[in-house]
């Protein structure tokens, strides 16, 4: 399967980058560095966010969605796009379902997360029953036909890409992560991924537990993240009372957690950071662990 080339990061030693941040929260910002900023990330799209806006069922992008049928080695699904044409190109994420499920159990993630701009790719699995292994390779072989032959596929960035997925296609995404290093974020809700190990991970990771699940408990998702190498960004977040299939009903907790995620990483949006460093709103998170400052 074709690997794409990553959009460049800078590598800079984690404490050389946290003492410029300290440094540049000193200063004053001004609309000048402000513009300067925004002008320097070519990524960056939407304006200014707010607690509001990143909680907000529609952010500030019309969308449109357009059907893709079963094949190209991926069991077909649902692309939603921004619909501006005056942006640029957008970052993408493929999304899947779990054991058992298709996506129309979760498509609430697709225009919401489209709508804060990104191009976001609902999948369908081959097979109900389909391995984390083989989720993980339908996930990147959706990426693969979204930047290559979708009829969207103008409107993404191929260099900015993404992958997410709950239970047994949570486990694929973080399966997709380890094998295509170059993505640029992973999301795994209620994750099940059978090795047990992202030691080789080395792609921005973000996994979420619930608190009551009993079939991926928070204890061994815990245990996964710290297998989690110290030199790839991650954070952990535990939803509050809810269970393994708490992502099948539209939840602004997960939303304001995963949207700046990939704000961060995706767009390397630095305006989203203090959603997440520090996470100052913990309603409906009864356990939170990153490795901020999220550079």
């Amino acid at each position: 399967m074709p690997q794409l080339e990553s959009k460049p990061r800078a590598w800079l030693p984690r404490k050389v980058l946290a003492g410029t941040a300290i440094v540049l929260s000193i200063l004053a910002p001004t609309a000048t560095t402000r513009a300067a900023s925004a002008a320097e990330n070519p990524y960056q799209r939407g304006p200014d966010p707010t607690a509001a806006s990143v909680a907000a069922p529609t952010g500030p992008f019309a969308t449109a969605s357009v059907g893709v049928p079963r094949g190209n080695g991926f069991g077909g699904g649902t692309i939603y796009y921004p619909t501006a044409t005056d942006q640029g190109t957008f970052g993408a994420i493929a999304i899947s379902p779990g054991l058992n499920g298709t996506w129309a159990g979760i498509a609430w993630l697709g225009p919401r997360l489209a709508s804060q701009g990104f191009v976001v790719f609902g999948i369908e699995t081959n097979n109900l029953n389909d391995s984390p292994t083989s989720h993980g390779t339908q996930l990147l072989a959706a990426l693969d036909y979204l930047t290559q032959r979708s009829t969207v596929r103008g409107r993404v960035d191929a260099t900015r890409l993404a992958v997410a997925g709950h239970s047994m296609g949570g486990g694929g995404a973080l399966d997709a992560a380890l094998r295509r290093p170059s993505l640029q974020a992973a999301i795994g809700n209620a994750p099940h991924l059978p090795s047990g190990s992202l030691s080789s991970d080395r792609v921005p990771t973000l996994i979420y537990a619930m608190q009551n699940d009993t079939l991926v408990p928070p204890s061994r998702l815990t245990t996964l993240y710290n297998t989690i190498p110290a030199t790839t960004e991650k954070a952990y977040i535990e939803v509050a009372g809810a269970g393994h299939n708490y992502i099948g009903q539209p939840s602004t907790t997960l939303a304001r957690t995963m949207i700046p995620w990939m704000k961060i990483f995706i767009d390397d949006d630095a305006r989203y950071s203090p959603f997440l460093c520090p996470l100052t709103n913990r309603d409906g998170i009864s356990q939170y662990r990153d490795s901020c400052p999220l550079i």
